[in-house]
């Protein structure tokens, strides 16, 4: 996996009792170096024009619902007749957003599988450590977008399933907040609590809101060791989640091409922007507004293949590997949350409105 190095420059040597962040509500300070690599991007000019190199399929007709068992805990056998619909952060009221935080937090008391998940201290941070123990096959791969989306289903199952969360699934529309993330509804302290700046290579320990003093128990990076909950905000990067690199993207007609720059693109301006947590690779659903911007990467891959649904919402691309000899992505190709909820092939996660996904956006 090509990930960026850490740089020195960026993250300095500074003292973290000697700095003082200019901003009122700073936790502990946190020096940025003890978290993994950061997410490697792709400049925005670069956009329409990237190419990924990998092979690209648009799937037989024959292979569209091909499912296996694993659909059990997807939707009903029938089809999806009532999908669910995903609202972004702003289309809910209080009583809704309420209603989503208590329900991850209930995750977060819940006691964990253990057994495949070291370092887990309860049922969100089996998630965490999914996601760190297979980030070498989930990024910078072809199967980036079908996992993340699977990712997300088995995260909001379990909010259903385990914490009897009725709500629906928000995403965060961040071209809204591109160059502002700090005054986002998001990052407030009424809900998923401010972001401290990026200040000489140190980050803050979440503070206010829903997660204040959170404690976490997998990363940084490939470790399991107790850190805080902390934030960077870098709005240098955050800017470079607007619209025109999203559309950028979405130009390109073969998926290979989308899904690369979507990676590099949005999706990781995302992640560094928010900084610390969210930028350390691995374990970064450890910030709990990951799922908020898996959504936005999510929807924008979905509008993808909305734009021309006979040619896209099949079509798959990209390696499954990264190492030499690299094999081309098949709608086969097995997802796993190593038993959270039943592995899935790629094929049944391509359409959000199919055998196995019932949802779509607002």
């Amino acid at each position: 996996m090509r990930l960026a190095s850490v740089s020195v420059a960026l993250y300095g040597a500074a003292s973290v009792s000697a700095l003082t962040l200019p901003w009122p509500r700073a936790g502990k300070l946190v020096d940025l170096s003890i978290f993994g690599g950061r997410f490697e991007t792709l400049k925005p000019e670069e956009a329409k024009t990237h190419k990924s190199g990998a092979p690209n399929t648009i799937s037989p007709p024959e292979n569209k619902n091909k499912a296996t068992a694993a659909g059990a805990d997807g939707a009903a056998a029938g089809g999806c007749e009532n999908p669910s619909l995903r609202p972004e952060w702003r289309q809910m009221d209080d009583a809704g957003r309420q209603g989503y935080i208590d329900a991850v937090k209930c995750l977060m008391g819940r006691p964990s599988a253990g057994g495949d998940f070291p370092g887990s201290q309860n049922r969100y941070e089996d998630l965490v450590s999914l996601h760190q123990q297979l980030t070498g096959s989930i990024h910078m791969v072809g199967q980036f977008l079908p996992f993340h989306r699977y990712y997300v289903h088995v995260f909001e199952s379990l909010l259903r399933d385990e914490c009897g969360y009725g709500g629906p699934m928000p995403w965060w529309d961040e071209t809204l907040d591109a160059g502002n993330f700090g005054n986002s509804p998001v990052l407030s302290a009424q809900w998923f609590g401010t972001a401290p700046p990026l200040v000489n290579g140190q980050g803050a320990c979440v503070s206010d809101g829903a997660f204040a003093g959170l404690t976490l128990h997998i990363g940084p990076g490939g470790g399991q060791s107790d850190h805080c909950l902390a934030r960077a905000l870098d709005e240098s990067q955050t800017a470079q989640c607007n619209r025109e690199f999203v559309d950028s993207c979405n130009s390109h007609d073969n998926y290979a091409d989308m899904e690369s720059c979507a990676e590099m693109g949005p999706h990781a301006y995302g992640h560094n922007g928010i900084g610390a947590v969210m930028q350390d690779v691995s374990p970064s659903p450890g910030d709990p507004v990951f799922f908020l911007h898996h959504g936005f990467v999510d929807r924008n891959w979905r509008a993808w293949q909305n734009a021309d649904p006979a040619n896209r919402l099949y079509q798959i691309g990209g390696y499954s590997n990264t190492q030499d000899p690299k094999q081309p992505l098949t709608l086969d190709y097995v997802l796993t949350s190593k038993g959270i909820r039943p592995d899935v092939r790629v094929n049944e996660v391509m359409d959000t409105k199919g055998a196995y996904l019932c949802y779509d956006y607002l």
